[in-house]
């Protein structure tokens, strides 16, 4: 199964795909998210403008490389638990209240770290 991962996947993924012009009753004008969408296609998803997302434009529009996931996750942990006295610190307690919480996180390997310290 592994082998497959490394095969070159094409996307044909458009805003025309979205909202086919076969679709549109006659002189029905685009919806302006279809126009959004279009514009933000060509100028930040299709980056060889082929018409297509490849592979690595998904990729790129997935997992942003200027987006920090850890520190996104790390905050949305900090928020949704830190509780009293709200101090940007987790006590034991508060994490152990949110426990379904840090045990889908991926930033605990979706619960492994937490089974690895006695006091959770």
């Amino acid at each position: 199964l592994s082998h497959l991962m490394s095969l070159p996947i094409i996307v044909c993924l458009s805003p025309g795909d979205m909202y086919p012009e076969e679709d549109r009753k006659p002189g029905e004008e685009e919806p302006e998210w279809v126009r959004s969408e279009r514009e933000s296609f060509k100028s930040y998803r299709d980056k060889n403008g082929d018409g297509f997302m490849d592979q690595d434009e998904v990729k790129h529009w997935i997992v942003p490389e200027d987006y920090d996931h850890a520190e996104s996750e790390a905050k949305h942990l900090l928020y949704e638990s830190d509780t009293e006295p709200k101090d940007n610190k987790l006590s034991v307690d508060e994490i152990v209240q949110k426990y379904d919480l840090f045990a889908g996180s991926q930033a605990t390997d979706y619960g492994e770290a937490l089974n690895r310290h006695d006091e959770f």
